[in-house]
């Protein structure tokens, strides 16, 4: 992916927790790199210890001790709570012990001790193991996006670009938002999408999409063939999904298809399914691209005026495009209030006009929505930036290489 290293810093996060031990998973359990997750549980061991030695006869707190391996399971490993149970064990009986007679607790809080150490010792193996599942559940959900979201070189296509991927926490499973460039001799052409849905059936449709893209956008010189082909794709996709027994009947996605002609620096094609329309980031300002007239891929039948149309805008020198999914525009505060995208955006252009370069820009987007919502994203949310490179796009491996206009209509 495109500055992959933002998309996945969550997921490769996670990933990096599943190789450390339980308990050291939680930065505030973590002091210069090492592990203190054992220190509450001695803490509380030693205040126990120490206020029962210095109370009366009458009023025993030894047998408190049995929390000491219960908050063990909470935050430490396997065998450190096995161990603290233990010392619970061991200090419960010398302490006890050290009192006379009359004043001893006795047998039944010793069982209460060392029944609370060991179901203490269970629970904390019952709770690894479920971290450990989602942590691997993580994990193939990050394998999965790097899968279909293949890394995108720098200036790809003849576009900078940048592009981050966040996946809303819903049980560790994935969306089908999708993004991708893909240069050919008519120009280089750019797909933003997400599918409708969670988990592997929207990503077997992210992926069918995306192939058809790569080859459609390859091949074919007209942007609308290129969006019939993607139309066309998603139904297939469905009927087969179907006709293995799948409950993909209502399935579809949303989408942008953009053309960067080569002959035309300054135009760019949009054709929209139904998607939120790009942004135009620039020096002058923060401005929106006509919403798109056509319906999601996979409801193309129930249009009456056929395939969307493609329209034609104007991008000037510097002029970033903005792509994204719903989970930016959908993104709510406390209050429930939108997160204001362009606004944001134009202060943040005032303020610095460096961020209509798409890797700040995306950065900016992704900072901005996180901090709106406070962190909980209600939906997979993608950010795609892109722009045309100072040098023009480089001839993919296969392209047959075709001569530039010259400026003023002489022979090249």
């Amino acid at each position: 992916m495109s500055d992959g290293r933002i998309g996945q810093e969550r997921l490769d996060g996670y990933r990096r927790a599943g190789r450390r031990d339980a308990g050291q998973r939680h930065p505030l359990l973590r002091a210069r790199g090492r592990s203190v997750a054992w220190v509450p549980p001695l803490l509380l061991l030693v205040a126990i210890t120490a206020v029962d030695w210095n109370t009366s006869g009458e009023f025993r707190v030894i047998s408190w001790i049995v929390l000491v391996p219960g908050i063990a399971a909470a935050i430490c490993a396997v065998w450190t709570t096995a161990v603290f149970a233990a010392l619970s064990i061991a200090t419960y009986y010398m302490v006890d012990a050290s009192w006379p007679h009359q004043y001893r607790t006795g047998i039944p809080d010793f069982i209460l001790v060392a029944a609370g150490g060991a179901l203490a010792v269970l629970a904390c193996a019952v709770r690894v193991r479920g971290e450990r599942l989602m942590l691997h559940m993580q994990d193939v959900a990050a394998t999965t996006r790097r899968a279909v979201l293949r890394p995108l070189p720098p200036g790809w296509g003849g576009l900078d670009h940048a592009g981050v991927y966040l996946a809303a926490d819903s049980d560790a499973r994935i969306g089908g938002d999708f993004y991708d460039i893909q240069p050919g001799p008519a120009g280089t052409r750019v797909l933003v999408g997400d599918v409708q849905g969670k988990g592997l059936g929207a990503v077997e449709a992210a992926a069918a999409l995306l192939g058809t893209f790569r080859e459609a956008g390859y091949h074919e010189r007209d942007l609308t063939t290129v969006a019939e082909r993607l139309e066309s794709r998603m139904v297939r996709h469905r009927e087969h999904a179907m006709a293995m027994g799948r409950n993909d009947e209502d399935r579809f996605a949303t989408a942008v298809l953009l053309g960067f002609p080569d002959d035309d620096p300054d135009e760019v094609k949009v054709v929209n399914f139904g998607h939120e329309p790009p942004l135009v980031v620039g020096a002058r300002g923060v401005r929106q691209l006509p919403p798109g007239e056509g319906l999601p891929l996979g409801l193309g039948e129930f249009s009456t005026h056929g395939p969307p149309p493609v329209k034609r805008a104007v991008l000037r020198p510097g002029e970033t495009l903005l792509l994204f999914t719903d989970g930016v525009t959908e993104a709510r505060d406390g209050t429930g209030a939108f997160y204001p995208l362009a606004s944001e955006l134009a202060r943040a252009l005032a303020a610095d006009p460096r961020t209509a370069e798409p890797r700040r820009l995306v950065a900016q987007v992704r900072d901005g929505t996180l901090r709106h919502c406070d962190g909980r994203l209600g939906d997979d949310t993608t950010i795609f930036a892109v722009r045309r490179t100072a040098a023009g796009p480089p001839v993919e491996s296969g392209a047959p290489s075709r001569p530039r206009r010259r400026l003023g209509g002489g022979p090249a």
